[in-house]
């Protein structure tokens, strides 16, 4: 009969099997893309906000990296996704960030703002990568070939990291922009439309960094 201290490890090692095996999943696009040597994953956060950028991510990871607990940064908690983040930017052969800002958002579209990030972040890798794995879309203006993966961040790990670095390199950025104006909650609801900003908008009026061209059924 096991002791309890037996139990314990018994579903320990269950658990990380499995966690294992979801991992050799999630390397399935990067393997089937193996003859190319450096394949980079592609995701932005912040295309709904009404506040702030939007920001890119483009991620190159060693060919044998298993980042274990790595996901799309949605579906994982704050203080995983900060823990995360610091061992993907330790592993990362490459990682390139790129942003819009409101105004730029304002003046070409998010779809168009989004792009332009996500080309300024392929363009700060190096090495420069061979193939990209894109959540979704497929970038234009981009000559090295693109493979879109619907709902690529929970399918491709380069995805994932992309995913969690863009967040929370994003997120630090809104908890900054919280200090810089106070009152609408950026720390807490990193520009999205939540009841507090809405109120706050109300009353006290947009500030500069404020996406006019969302906030016109409130201001």
């Amino acid at each position: 009969m096991s002791t309890a201290k037996e139990e314990a490890e018994r579903k320990r090692r269950e658990k990380l099997e499995k966690e294992l095996q979801r991992l050799e999943e999630m390397a399935a696009y990067e393997k089937e893309h193996s003859d190319y040597r450096y394949v980079c994953g592609i995701d932005e956060v912040g295309r709904g906000p009404l506040a702030g950028p939007v920001v890119a991510c483009a991620c190159i990871l060693p060919k044998d990296s298993r980042i274990l607990y790595i996901n799309d940064s949605k579906k994982l908690s704050e203080k995983r996704r900060e823990a995360l983040f610091e061992q993907i930017m330790a592993e990362a052969v490459s990682v390139g960030i790129g942003q819009a800002s409101w105004d730029r958002i304002d003046e070409i579209n998010i779809l168009n703002a989004t792009y332009e990030a996500m080309r300024e972040a392929i363009g700060k890798l190096n090495p420069a990568p061979d193939l990209c794995l894109n959540d979704a879309v497929t970038i234009p203006g981009v000559s090295i070939t693109q493979v879109p993966i619907v709902k690529g961040d929970a399918k491709s790990m380069s995805i994932a990291a992309a995913s969690i670095v863009a967040k929370v390199t994003r997120d630090h950025m809104m908890e900054e922009y919280d200090s810089e104006y106070p009152g609408y909650g950026f720390a807490r609801n990193k520009g999205y439309g939540t009841a507090e900003h809405i109120a706050a908008l109300k009353e006290l009026g947009p500030t500069p960094i404020h996406r006019r061209s969302f906030i016109g059924n409130f201001v």
